[in-house]
């Protein structure tokens, strides 16, 4: 095998573990394996939005509408957490180690006051937490291995539930563990439960933010 074929399969291999992203969201400066969280506060703060998995800066996607869906659950999870007390929210760009080589920033996130350290807020700025509730709002260039194997690293860490929200569909996919999970749809709620108790949404409500019109359009 040539020089150029080797550099083809490794890059091939690369991109199957990551879960079938496409190449154009792997970055390649610093090469991939020896990127640190140093490296992706850098990226992050010149305007890119990355993950780091495994030593590499993985860029993580999010359209307009997605980011209006992730806004309003921010908004509606604050707004009852200001009530009740329970814990923080934090958005796409709150990146948490999760795993020893894993930084993840999922689109929305519920940390209890028991996982942050010293029930404060943290000064890191990749702080070790994990969430008890993790969101992911998806997008038309995630891929479904890509967002499975974001499951499997959400559960083994600790996360006790991960919401995935397809805009598309209109429908959440609540999973409660790497295989249970169930799919709610416009005519359900989403609940809290034990990690949230008394949060309710109608997912009516959620996603009728994308129907949502000026008083003046015709």
């Amino acid at each position: 095998m040539n020089s150029n074929a080797g550099v083809a399969a490794n890059l091939s291999d690369l991109l199957i573990d990551l879960g079938n992203v496409p190449l154009s969201r792997v970055r390649m400066e610093p090469s991939p394996g020896t990127a640190t969280e140093e490296d992706l506060l850098l990226c992050n703060s010149n305007g890119a939005r990355c993950e780091l998995v495994d030593g590499i800066l993985v860029e993580k996607i999010m359209g307009w509408r997605e980011s209006l869906i992730a806004c309003f659950l921010i908004e509606l999870m604050r707004r009852f957490l200001r009530s009740n007390n329970l814990g923080l929210v934090t958005g796409p760009d709150g990146m948490m180690r999760i795993l020893k080589s894993q930084v993840r920033g999922p689109d929305v996130a519920f940390i209890s006051w028991e996982r942050l350290p010293g029930g404060k807020v943290p000064t890191d700025r990749v702080p070790e937490i994990v969430p008890d509730l993790a969101v992911e709002v998806l997008s038309d260039g995630n891929t479904y291995a890509e967002m499975a194997r974001k499951r499997r690293e959400y559960f083994h860490a600790g996360v006790r539930q991960v919401w995935m929200v397809d805009i598309n569909q209109r429908t959440v996919a609540v999973y409660h563990d790497i295989t249970k999970y169930e799919v709610l749809n416009e005519t359900q709620s989403l609940v809290g439960g034990d990690i949230l108790p008394g949060f309710e949404i109608s997912l009516a409500e959620l996603f009728g933010e994308l129907d949502r019109t000026s008083p003046t359009a015709s």
